[in-house]
């Protein structure tokens, strides 16, 4: 699927719109595997092409997606922000080291050490996608932030004119159910006229 208009430039935005659900009750998870969500990073920049994610780390990154879809439905629909999704992007904004943090054992006393690289790769991957889903929430996007208007579809973006679909497919859809709406409306309205005559 193309990118939904603003994913390009809001990777909060593009994480978001890795699980789509798509006609016919099925549904796509771009994340679903540690290699799928590792490939998802490295195309982004936001890990390097040799970076090993393993199973938490591809959980860990799923679980971010969850958290920034419930504040993107809840502004979408002018609602309250859900908390837990408000404490789980703020605990990823702040996660990420900055240092070699000090450790203590009884073999070496105090030392200093920094994370392990794998968990430091995806700890600034889900610092960086928390920092962008804060600017975007909060920034001059905000209110061009809407869903897509075209059941089942559940992908986000950011409106431009009256376009409130995130991809031709899903507007030619959304036409084509209107158009078969008003279709059966009129053929509803005229067999009622002709049983009442």
């Amino acid at each position: 699927m193309p990118p939904a208009p603003g994913a390009a430039h809001h990777p909060a935005l593009d994480l978001a719109n890795t699980e789509v659900a798509l006609p016919g009750g099925q549904s796509v998870d771009f994340l679903a595997t540690p290699a799928a969500a590792r490939r998802w990073l490295v195309d982004r920049d936001l890990a390097p092409a040799d970076a090993d994610l393993r199973e938490t780390c591809a959980s860990r990154l799923r679980a971010l997606r969850a958290q920034i879809r419930a504040l993107l439905t809840a502004h979408a629909a002018d609602a309250p922000a859900p908390r837990a999704a408000l404490d789980a992007l703020n605990e990823a904004l702040t996660r990420a080291p900055a240092a070699s943090l000090l450790h203590w054992s009884p073999e070496r006393g105090l030392y200093r050490v920094a994370a392990h690289p794998t968990t430091q790769i995806v700890e600034h991957a889900l610092a960086a996608l928390a920092a962008d889903a804060a600017d975007l929430l909060t920034g001059p996007d905000a209110e061009r932030l809407t869903a897509c208007g075209s059941a089942p579809c559940d992908r986000y973006l950011l409106r431009h004119g009256r376009r409130h679909w995130c991809s031709t497919r899903c507007g030619d859809r959304a036409r084509a159910a209107r158009a078969y709406a008003r279709r059966t409306a009129g053929s509803n309205t005229h067999t009622a006229r002709t049983t009442q005559a």
